[in-house]
């Protein structure tokens, strides 16, 4: 089985890096924004589906990452790569504090403090006091660069092969956080966080540290979304980008790191989908097919994978054991 894992990832990558030679330029474009998406819903899977902390206010690191970006390249000279480094770090220590100042809340307190940093944000970017560097309500342009050293590629297709790269990176990050000591730490404060305190578990401080990575991941993608934007403003930040990003995460799996992808995926693609139904219904639609999905996939597209690839794993158990089957040979009589 892992053998097969490895060749599905490996074919998914060839295909990846295949697709924007393949496709027209707008489609890459496309992809590019889905894979921002999807390094967002990563972090987000890590606050909400490994530690079970709701969050309300993921769009508010995503936006701090946007405008870290885009403030560092309009007043400080800061190259685009040097920006999205920056913003991560930036964002790791905001979202550090934020979650050393809910460490003690949980449920709908929690969820109430996450919302209203996302109602909060937009409100401090068009800030008189900000605006001199955050452009107000008029926003800001950047100059996203072409690639370098004269590579065969268009703009499009840079972007596409920077931000893919960057979400493998952080995928593999994430997974091999979730398989550490730490995420182990993280799931026991989820499942239950009285017996976690009680086994010697900081529970305070892996919030906060579940807060500062997730908030980084977020930081990162608005980063990039800045960047495919060439322009942001403060609206385009606001609450319905959080509740956007949690339906994301529901969609893909919650819990898993590779249901990042399907929601991304999913975010970036459905108001298409949609309008082939109806364009005066794109928001109906999309509320169908989400209650759909939740009916038909309680656990996302990832769990759906996972109970697929669990029931192809007994059945191949149940053929190996049982005598006469195609392709196994019988056990002979009175043999153990």
């Amino acid at each position: 089985m892992p053998h097969l894992r490895r060749l599905a990832i490996a074919l998914l990558a060839a295909c990846a890096l295949a697709l924007p030679f393949l496709l027209w330029g707008f489609r890459t474009y496309q992809l590019a924004f889905a894979a921002t998406h999807a390094i967002a819903i990563l972090g987000l899977n890590l606050i909400a589906g490994q530690a079970g902390l709701i969050s309300l206010g993921h769009g508010a690191f995503y936006g701090l990452g946007a405008y870290t970006l885009a403030v560092l390249m309009r007043h400080g000279g800061v190259s685009a790569y040097a920006g999205i480094l920056v913003a991560a770090l930036a964002c790791l220590a905001i979202g550090y504090l934020f979650g050393r100042m809910v460490a003690r809340l949980a449920g709908f307190y929690l969820a109430l403090a996450t919302f209203a940093l996302a109602l909060a944000v937009p409100q401090a970017l068009k800030s008189s006091h900000l605006a001199p560097l955050t452009g107000g309500v008029q926003g800001l342009y950047l100059d996203r660069p072409g690639a370098p050293l004269g590579l065969p590629v268009n703009q499009d297709q840079w972007w596409y092969f920077v931000t893919l790269g960057i979400l493998a990176l952080l995928l593999w990050m994430a997974r091999n956080l979730v398989r550490s000591r730490t995420g182990r730490a993280i799931r026991a404060m989820r499942d239950d966080p009285i017996a976690a305190a009680a086994a010697g578990i900081d529970v305070a401080q892996y919030t906060a540290l579940t807060f500062a990575v997730g908030a980084a991941y977020a930081g990162i993608a608005g980063s990039l979304a800045a960047l495919l934007l060439d322009f942001i403003a403060p609206e385009t930040f606001t609450y319905w980008l959080s509740i956007l990003l949690l339906v994301g995460s529901v969609f893909g799996g919650m819990t898993s790191v590779w249901g990042a992808l399907a929601g991304g995926l999913f975010l970036q693609f459905w108001p298409d989908v949609a309008s082939m139904v109806s364009r005066d219904l794109v928001l109906p639609v999309f509320g169908a097919l989400l209650l759909l999905s939740m009916r038909f996939m309680p656990h996302g597209v990832a769990g759906m994978v996972s109970v697929a690839a669990r029931a192809e794993v007994a059945a191949d158990v149940d053929r190996a054991l049982t005598p006469g089957m195609p392709g196994r040979q019988a056990t002979p009589p009175g043999t153990w």
